[in-house]
């Protein structure tokens, strides 16, 4: 019953966290300047704070422009915790553009939604291309998809093309894993309960998360890799998914990961 009626506050106190952000949302998006840019991770830092997300930090944002986030994605959940803390927009597949109520948050957050049809993919890379030429950041996820957590899936190297735009973005790698439940390490068996993913829908997958006191994760923001540091973009990929995969290993296994240069 106790987690039942915190599951339930939380949605409500979201909905109220939400709701007058909006239109506040709305209003700098009409403007010139970063205050859409911080007033978006204010937003998901209050949502964070509601879900009992504490987030652990080691590394920094670089302070160069723009700046192409390279994450691993197992959750809805990222998007609060990612969100919170990068100054960026996230792309995101194109029917999300559709689901009520959460197409509206993605829109105000500035996302970017992508088909990955080859029929529209020149498209939607010129359209990155020119977010990151305005000066935006974008947070990518190359997995395509949310993983059972467990393991960082086969990174896809064509969402690295935007590496090679014209703006000459700096690639940083940012690497999520929740490893506490309730104040206690989480085990295998406690993945499903955070991953979303395969053919799980979020109105089902909320409740096992809302339900409990606190998640705790730690994210790992490697140095920022200039362009060219690699020699194409196929190779830039792999020394990515490489890295991701042995910060996650490292995290779930309770060993700790600290920031490292990523180098050929």
């Amino acid at each position: 019953m106790v987690g039942t009626a915190r599951m339930l506050l939380r949605l409500i106190l979201v909905l109220a966290w939400t709701l007058p952000c909006m239109p506040v949302q709305a209003v700098f998006l009409s403007r010139p300047g970063q205050a859409k840019v911080r007033f978006a991770q204010i937003y998901w830092r209050g949502v964070a704070l509601i879900l009992g997300l504490r987030i652990t930090v080691k590394g920094e944002v670089s302070p160069a422009r723009p700046v192409v986030f390279i994450a691993n994605h197992c959750s809805w959940i990222d998007i609060v915790a990612l969100g919170s803390v990068l100054p960026g927009c996230f792309v995101a597949k194109g029917d999300i553009a559709n689901w009520p109520f959460i197409s509206w948050i993605a829109k105000l957050g500035r996302t970017i939604f992508v088909s990955r049809s080859k029929a529209t993919v020149e498209r939607e890379r010129n359209g990155l291309s020119a977010r990151l030429a305005a000066g935006d950041n974008i947070i990518l996820f190359p997995e395509g998809t949310t993983s059972d957590g467990v393991r960082i899936l086969p990174f896809q190297s064509s969402f690295l093309a935007i590496a090679q735009a014209p703006s000459n973005p700096v690639i940083q790698p940012v690497t999520i894993v929740y490893d506490q439940l309730d104040g206690l390490p989480v085990q295998r068996w406690d993945r499903p309960l955070i991953s979303w993913y395969g053919d799980m829908d979020m109105a089902s997958h909320y409740p096992g998360i809302a339900r409990r006191k606190s998640l705790g994760a730690t994210m790992i923001i490697d140095p920022a890799i200039v362009a060219g540091t690699f020699p194409n973009r196929k190779a830039l990929s792999a020394a990515l998914a490489e890295r991701l995969t042995a910060n996650a290993a490292r995290l779930r296994q309770g060993r700790g990961a600290e920031p490292q240069v990523l180098a050929p």
